[in-house]
């Protein structure tokens, strides 16, 4: 072979290995456009839907952190969860919620009214779970502030009517507002009779944080990894994008479910 074949087809063997070279450099970049767009839609959707997916490893939570002190009248496993409405009930509603969620948040404008309704005439007993997976999403205390003032309120039997307050006033869940205890403080004048010396120390304090914090494990230990999820009897019946469950189908639910027993005995609740 002459010397000047020679020097082609090895010229040829470099042409087609650059090209080769390129063509993985070229997929490599596509790849890492693929992935940088999916984190964006990612995030957008977080922060545009507000349904929290949990960060297990980021933020929210420490249960090393701090004593666990429960709110009184927390009842259920290690008592995590604050109860509403008559213990006899023959319905249960488990809801579990982070304050900072806006999807928690049309949750409770579209069934509070309801839900009220069945646990004023001892229809139905509702079991709070409080989480913090938008702290552990997008930084920030506001789920776990809030979450620890509603657990104050708890202490000073008016739980529900500072829950409804806080929902009332929430801010986008990237403001992180509820991270400044004053201005949960400053809510709290909403309802009456709740800004006491007590209550305002426990918010300041983070009394229950280690509590709210034992609450989010068992959440991220549940196998549901979303904000609300609603159980009704232990079966979930909130979220559905094809069959969307409305309030009024909600009270038929529970109807349906209550059929043949008695309402729980119902207590009056304190004055908001």
């Amino acid at each position: 072979m002459s010397q000047k074949n020679r020097e082609g087809k090895r010229s040829a063997r470099e042409a087609l290995r650059e090209q080769r070279a390129k063509d993985q450099a070229r997929a490599k970049r596509k790849r890492a456009l693929v992935v940088a767009a999916g984190v964006v839609a990612v995030l957008a959707a977080a922060a545009g839907i507000g349904v929290a997916v949990a960060d297990r490893d980021s933020g929210g939570s420490d249960s090393s952190s701090g004593s666990t002190v429960a709110p009184k009248g927390a009842t259920g496993k290690d008592n995590l969860v604050i109860p509403v409405g008559a213990a006899g009930a023959p319905s249960t509603l488990t809801i579990y919620e982070d304050f900072r969620c806006p999807a928690c948040e049309a949750f409770e404008k579209a069934f509070t009214p309801a839900i009220q309704s069945l646990e004023g005439t001892g229809q139905l007993r509702t079991e709070y779970h409080l989480v913090t997976l938008i702290d552990g999403n997008l930084g920030g205390s506001g789920s776990l502030n809030a979450a620890n003032a509603a657990a104050c309120a708890q202490d000073q039997g008016k739980y529900r009517a500072y829950h409804d307050v806080l929902y009332a006033n929430q801010p986008d869940e990237r403001d992180d507002a509820f991270g400044d205890k004053n201005t949960l403080l400053r809510l709290a004048d909403k309802v009456s009779g709740l800004r006491t010396p007590a209550f305002t120390a426990c918010v300041t304090d983070g009394t229950h944080n280690g509590w709210v914090a034992k609450s989010n494990d068992a959440f991220g230990a549940s196998g549901y990894n979303s904000t609300p999820t609603v159980l009704l009897n232990g079966k979930a019946v909130y979220g559905s994008a094809t069959a969307p469950l409305t309030p009024d189908a909600f009270k038929r639910m529970v109807a349906e479910a209550n059929k043949g027993k008695p309402a729980g005995k119902v207590t009056p609740a304190p004055p908001s």
